[in-house]
């Protein structure tokens, strides 16, 4: 057991990590099934005057998520290293924070469970990599606070005592 809990974040930032790179061949394509997927996030927005927020030049667009899902995906390999673990701490919160994004357009606008035809794997596989990065998150715990402390040390001053 203990030989499985300390191989169990490399194998779920690996996990991560290939599906998010994966995907980028995709999104960085212009991919016909990634133009659905934006086109109807797109009009979606444009019913309530946002249209353009997740068109090729949006504040959203396929090209922003997949560089994001890049950036995660690079923190979370980096992170199996033990010299950078607390990469792997925030590249799990990164990832966290794309696929709640993710199920929520998929679930709660018109875009679906299957906008693509393939029987809903594409929300499966962000719930799957939702699930994985809260339990990097968990796994990480320790990390992440030492690193946001740094953080809030760096923006606002030591404590003071």
């Amino acid at each position: 057991m203990n030989k499985f809990v300390r191989f169990l974040p490399a194998v779920l930032a690996i996990y991560c990590s290939i599906i998010f790179l994966d995907s980028l061949r995709f999104k960085f394509t212009n991919h016909p099934n990634t133009q659905t997927i934006f086109g109807k996030l797109d009009a979606w927005a444009a019913s309530f005057g946002a249209e353009g927020l997740f068109a090729q030049s949006g504040l959203f667009s396929q090209y922003v998520i997949g560089g994001a899902e890049f950036i995660a995906s690079v923190m979370l390999l980096l992170g199996i290293l033990p010299r950078f673990r607390r990469l792997q701490a925030f590249g799990a919160l990164l990832g966290l924070c794309i696929m709640t994004g993710a199920i929520f357009f998929h679930t709660m606008t018109p875009l679906g469970i299957d906008p693509n035809n393939d029987g809903g794997l594409l929300f499966v596989m962000a719930c799957g990599v939702w699930l994985s990065c809260a339990a990097l998150l968990f796994l990480n715990r320790k990390e992440l606070a030492f690193g946001l402390g740094k953080i809030k040390e760096a923006l606002f001053g030591p404590p003071i005592v």
